[in-house]
């Protein structure tokens, strides 16, 4: 008999261990498939909503932390049905918002999971480097027409990889190569030309959807990553090899861009795309008049216009996330979005600088956030499955440290009691 007992806590160990391997195993299969979105519903969301409903059966909790997140995107899409009301067309709204509240839901996820254990941090971004790397792949080989049909992985002679739009697949790139450039920058020389050949797939993939907005993120976000680096180091040799590696590291990719521009198709779509205001902005009716048309009409509508009324309305979407809030989400959806964002990056700021285990990711998330804030001005940021899943990483960082903090204090108030 007490071989029998002896056995069963042994039993009950591994049935737990392979418990964690399928759930570890899932939450890497759905992040990977986040780089392949070609239609609405895309697998990404099949998969997630199942994975969503069985570890939430399984007992997967929402902590304090993490329900204010839960509130602000219910809150946000609650206000968003109410916009139907007004709408003429409702055919295509319920799909809309259905994805909407799907992606809050996942955001809510990707937090609690990483707060249940903060190893998953690990996973969750070698499965977006996976991913972004073969996406990155199909739209190099598509632009350059490598083989028969990789056209499909481009658009408007743009790299678009398995994606639906060029400027969505573009920033979807940078959050991976920014977890390599911080591998980069803090691991070992051996492991550099792995990582430097990861990068230079990414940011030739980047460049080539020839999107202003990923453009942007690829020259502001490593620089905020290395500047949030220096505030985080003490030691004058570190931040001395973290300024050498990132300054021979942009010196190399000014290379690779130089070595593109020589291809007469790179050159000329460069040249036209690089251009800060394009006839499309600043045109009568262009983009900028439309977001000034549109906050205006936007303040005599309280519930909005509805999902992509803006476009039927002007013939294009609102191409700004401020206004978008407003147009399908009504005053207060747009309100519970200005509050979310800017109380993630308030939070978000006030704990990366802290020595965790999870602060690599807190810093990546948050510079990657304050990046798509700022291109939120010039695009629209909903439905990106990223980005609700960099919010998630946050928010699951936030709780951890809560978490942290209180079982600390824990520890001392035992210690003084003995």
């Amino acid at each position: 008999m007490s071989a029998i007992a002896h056995d069963h806590p042994v039993h009950f160990d591994r049935q737990r261990a392979v418990v964690q391997l399928a759930g570890s195993g899932m939450i890497a299969f759905g992040v990977f498939l986040s780089g392949f979105v070609i239609s609405e519903p895309a697998p990404y969301e099949l998969i997630m909503v199942i994975q969503i409903a069985i570890w939430f059966l399984l007992g997967l909790r929402i902590s304090c932390t993490v329900a204010p997140l839960l509130v602000a995107l219910l809150t946000f899409n609650m206000s968003g049905l109410f916009s139907m009301f007004v709408m003429k067309d409702m055919s295509e709204a319920p799909m809309y918002f259905a994805v909407s509240t799907f992606l809050a839901l996942s955001s809510v996820f990707y937090a609690a999971i990483i707060e249940n254990d903060h190893r998953r941090l690990n996973l969750i971004f070698r499965a977006w480097v996976v991913a972004a790397i073969i996406t990155s792949l199909l739209g190099i080989a598509g632009y350059f027409n490598a083989f028969p049909g990789s056209h499909v992985f481009t658009r408007y002679n743009r790299a678009m990889g398995a994606f639906q739009d060029p400027n969505v697949f573009g920033p979807y790139l940078v959050a991976p190569l920014l977890y390599l450039l911080y591998r980069m920058l803090t691991g070992s020389i051996s492991r550099a030309p792995l990582l430097i050949a990861g990068m230079v797939i990414l940011a030739f993939g980047i460049f080539l959807s020839f999107s202003r907005a990923a453009w942007g993120l690829l020259v502001f976000t490593p620089i905020l990553l290395v500047i949030v680096m220096l505030l985080k180091e003490r030691s004058t040799a570190f931040r001395f090899k973290i300024l050498a590696i990132a300054g021979g590291a942009a010196l190399f990719m000014m290379l690779i861009l130089g070595i593109a521009l020589q291809f007469p198709q790179v050159y000329d779509l460069f040249m036209n795309r690089a251009k800060l205001v394009q006839e499309y902005d600043g045109a009568r009716l262009g983009r900028f008049e439309r977001h000034k048309i549109g906050f205006l009409m936007a303040m005599e509508r309280p519930l909005g216009l509805g999902p992509m009324a803006f476009g039927k309305i002007f013939g294009e979407d609102e191409h700004n996330i401020w206004l978008k809030t407003l147009t399908t989400y009504g005053w207060l959806g747009a309100i519970t979005y200005q509050l979310m964002i800017w109380s993630t990056l308030w939070f978000g700021f006030r704990y990366m600088l802290r020595e965790r285990p999870w602060q690599p990711y807190l810093m990546i998330a948050w510079v990657m956030i304050v990046g798509h804030a700022v291109i939120g001005n010039v695009i629209d940021t909903d439905h990106w499955r990223h980005f609700y899943l960099l919010l998630g990483i946050v928010w699951g960082c936030m709780a951890l440290e809560h978490r942290f903090v209180r079982s600390e204090a824990m520890k001392k108030a035992l210690r003084s009691a003995v």
